[in-house]
């Protein structure tokens, strides 16, 4: 009597057993997703970034080696787009705001960036947001964006940070600077920027856009007095940068008609390359265009705000790179731009993240797996599958 209540004891316990290999199994299946979607495909998908190389005069009998240049690794990033309170769903700030806190910080840990430039629209809702939505913003981007203190940060002002110009406002402007520096001007191993306020350059004498206007002359006036070859003859002594022509940065695109000509995975889609760019609206006004054209004399200019890539070539010698959006909200395959550069020279390469639509399907394709193993389980799957998976069983237990 008492072997046969043990034997049914065992007979209790069996599904029970089962039951708990199932859910083990689930819990590993659904933990391996998590693992890989969410942190090891972007070290994945990053790590094939490499930073390009520049030329650098090589070393002579006549050249000391001290002579070499030293080289720059700047990263470029735009669009960011931090949602708000107003139009920020839970779960989009949640998903997008991971994405781009993982791809960031992953990085700046396999790429080691010495200097990182953002392009503007930094938030989404800066241009109205009221203090306290602005300080939680604010905090939200500190944490995604944080970096070691031997990092460098560089933040530009975009449409939605502040307003487009009839939004614009010196308060603000203000704000925006406070959190994150007013420079115009940064100067690193003898690599001049210049990071323009493109949004104030309306041209209609507005206080904002004087002033900006302003400052860029003066600008000019001190990289010109470090450039030989366009040095003025009203220099000041100790006002002398490095003589290496500048890198413009801003959000606003210069003018160019439309994305016609621009080409790539990650450019405009089809329907959309070839409608006209309003001026002071999509990209600067003709007349803002040669003016920082005709100040700067700049080697490179980097901008935003179009949230796709492009090349163009200014003028038929300066060319402008046109930085897509960082954000899976903007673009399903986001990317940034990896800039090695000396006082003479540079070489950009773009580093891609990982694309949406491949995190989405696979986690369409493992919860498809998880319902066919609880199916199969319960022995629920239509005959030609429950055939297919006892023949499996068997021949395991084999």
């Amino acid at each position: 009597m008492t072997t046969i209540r043990l034997g049914l004891r065992k007979q209790d316990f069996r599904p029970l057993k089962k039951r708990s290999r199932l859910l083990l199994k689930l819990i590993a299946v659904i933990f391996a997703v998590l693992l890989f979607c969410e942190f090891l495909i972007y070290y994945l998908v990053i790590f094939q970034c490499n930073w390009p190389e520049v030329t650098t005069p090589a070393p002579s009998k006549h050249r000391e080696h001290k002579e070499l240049k030293p080289v720059l690794r700047a990263m470029f990033l735009a669009d960011t787009h931090l949602l708000g309170e107003v139009r920020g769903h839970w779960l989009d700030k949640l998903r997008r705001e991971w994405q781009m806190e993982r791809a960031f910080q992953t990085a700046l840990w396999l790429l080691q960036p010495e200097v990182v430039f953002i392009l503007g629209d930094v938030f989404d809702e800066g241009k109205w947001s009221s203090s306290q939505a602005w300080a939680d913003d604010v905090a939200r981007f500190q944490k995604m964006f944080r970096h070691p203190p031997h990092v460098q940060l560089k933040v530009l002002a975009g449409n939605h940070d502040i307003g487009f110009h009839y939004q614009m406002s010196t308060y603000k402007l203000k704000r925006f600077e406070k959190v994150f520096d007013s420079e115009k001007l940064f100067s690193w191993k003898e690599v001049n920027f210049v990071m323009v306020n493109s949004v104030a350059l309306e041209g209609d004498g507005c206080t904002i856009c004087s002033e900006t206007e302003a400052e860029l002359i003066e600008i000019s006036h001190q990289l010109n007095c470090s450039r030989k070859e366009h040095r003025p003859s009203n220099c000041r002594a100790g006002q002398k940068l490095a003589a290496s022509a500048p890198v413009l940065l801003q959000h606003f695109p210069l003018y160019r008609r439309s994305d016609a000509n621009c080409s790539g995975e990650d450019a405009a889609p089809p329907e959309e390359k070839t409608l006209p760019f309003e001026e002071r609206y999509d990209v600067l006004s003709q007349e803002a265009s040669q003016k920082l054209l005709w100040w700067f004399r700049p080697r490179l200019v980097l901008s935003g705000h179009t949230h796709s890539a492009c090349e163009v070539l200014h003028a038929g010698t300066t060319l402008e790179v046109s930085v897509p959006s960082f954000s899976w909200r903007n673009r399903n395959n986001p990317s940034f731009i990896m800039g090695s550069m000396t006082a003479t020279d540079y070489s950009l390469s773009k580093c891609f993240l990982p694309v949406e639509d491949v995190v989405l399907t696979t986690y369409c394709g493992a919860a498809g797996f998880l319902v066919l193993v609880l199916l199969a389980h319960f022995e629920l799957l239509p005959s030609p599958f429950q055939f297919g998976c006892n023949l499996l069983r068997k021949h395991k237990a084999v």
